[in-house]
């Protein structure tokens, strides 16, 4: 058997070392994302792009629930078991005082730098620090509105009262069956749009103690609740309703208003739709000063703590809240955006002439209580809010209790 020389030998051994290296050079970095299964579909193809477009991080998105708390609860339950297989996490603004708590995200400032958020209307800046830190970039805003509808009324509502009363008008006259359907389930939905009331009766939800809940506001925001199904403003069958349900039966043409979020006006425009071309976006005003309020139920990218690769999560979350990629969620699904620099493209305005309109009620839009008993609180509310639609308890005995409980729960998270 012939030798090798010691020169050709090493030659081989470091070209092979070489080969090696650029091999492993060659494997990218996978990035794991989180998202609930309407935002996995929508980003699918800035997904692929990304993918296409580069080869040292690889996107990889886990399809969560379509349910809110269900893709929470899937997130909890890795992270809890302390070997959570994400990196990235797409959040509710609820979710983040919760996390940051718990120790669960990175901190972006020093990856993002601490002016990260000043491109983003001022509506949507807000509930991403927590503690003076920044935990999470918004992606995509969200504010609950309320649709009417144009062929019946010139103008919409300028409070609750004269909803009613435009309402009762229409159903005298058979125009509508109903006047105003919403989310009037036990769930998330049922929050938001107490959100929006209790500040048109000039409280708030929010604050320590009892959160607000035990006031005249709240009494009468939850009275007027109820009010809805008592004259039959309100389909008696609004308990069981979530965003869907409101949505069909002001779609099929039964109602002069509709609350719901805007994804809502894609799905009016729909052929086959009965109020197609027909409906009108403001957001739920006050009996008194005219003042308006939009629940504010954005969605963004967090980084976990325990992601083994931060610098890259952070490059994910830098190409998926980009100007670019915004662009693309809101003319293909009609998502809003959080830039203020979209808001002001005429030729985006001119395709989706929305834009305004969601940009008025960002502007405008209410955060939920920013606590970490965020989750529990607003069981605790749904709980009064449904027996005082179902008629079971008087709105002012419901919120007393509603307060009280919140205010125990908040004593019992003080650190």
């Amino acid at each position: 058997m012939r030798r090798v020389a010691p020169l050709a030998l090493a030659l081989l051994l470091a070209l092979a070392a070489l080969t090696g290296l650029r091999a492993w050079a060659r494997t990218p970095v996978v990035v794991r994302v989180l998202m609930p299964a309407p935002f996995a579909e929508a980003t699918a193809a800035l997904v692929t792009d990304y993918n296409r477009q580069q080869h040292r991080i690889r996107i990889q998105v886990t399809r969560g629930p379509f349910e809110t708390e269900s893709v929470s609860d899937l997130a909890i339950s890795s992270l809890l078991l302390g070997d959570s297989p994400y990196d990235l996490l797409l959040m509710d603004v609820t979710w983040t005082a919760k996390y940051a708590r718990a120790g669960w995200l990175l901190p972006l400032d020093t990856w993002l730098g601490a002016d990260a958020l000043e491109p983003l209307l001022a509506g949507a800046r807000a509930g991403n620090r927590i503690d003076g830190q920044l935990w999470r970039l918004p992606l995509v805003a969200d504010m609950g509105l309320l649709y009417w509808r144009t062929d019946l009324m010139e103008a919409p509502p300028r409070s609750p009262d004269e909803l009613v009363a435009i309402s009762r008008r229409l159903q005298e006259q058979g125009q509508v069956r109903w006047g105003y359907v919403w989310q009037g389930r036990q769930y998330e939905g049922l929050s938001c749009v107490f959100v929006e009331l209790i500040e048109g009766f000039g409280g708030h939800w929010g604050g320590d103690g009892s959160m607000g809940l035990d006031g005249r506001a709240a009494s009468e925001a939850a009275g007027w609740l109820r009010q809805l199904v008592t004259t039959g403003v309100t389909p008696a069958a609004v308990g069981s309703f979530a965003e869907p349900e409101a949505l069909q039966s002001f779609e099929a043409g039964e109602a002069a208003f509709l609350r719901n979020w805007p994804y809502a006006w894609q799905e009016l425009q729909r052929p086959g739709s009965a109020v197609a071309g027909k409906v009108g976006v403001t957001t739920m005003v006050a009996n008194a000063d005219g003042h308006h309020a939009a629940t504010q139920g954005s969605w963004g990218l967090s980084v976990l703590a325990g992601s083994p690769h931060p610098s890259e999560a952070v490059a994910v979350l830098r190409a998926l809240t980009s100007e670019a990629s915004q662009r693309q969620l809101v003319q293909r699904y009609g998502y809003t955006p959080t830039l203020a620099s979209l808001f002001d493209d005429p030729d985006l305005v001119a395709e989706r002439p929305l834009l305004p309109v969601l940009r008025q009620a960002l502007e405008q839009s209410v955060l939920r209580p920013i606590t970490p008993a965020y989750a529990q609180l607003s069981d605790l509310l749904q709980r009064q809010l449904s027996a005082v639609i179902a008629g079971n308890l008087p709105a002012e005995l419901a919120m007393e209790r509603a307060g009280a409980a919140s205010a125990l729960l908040q004593a019992s998270q003080a650190p």
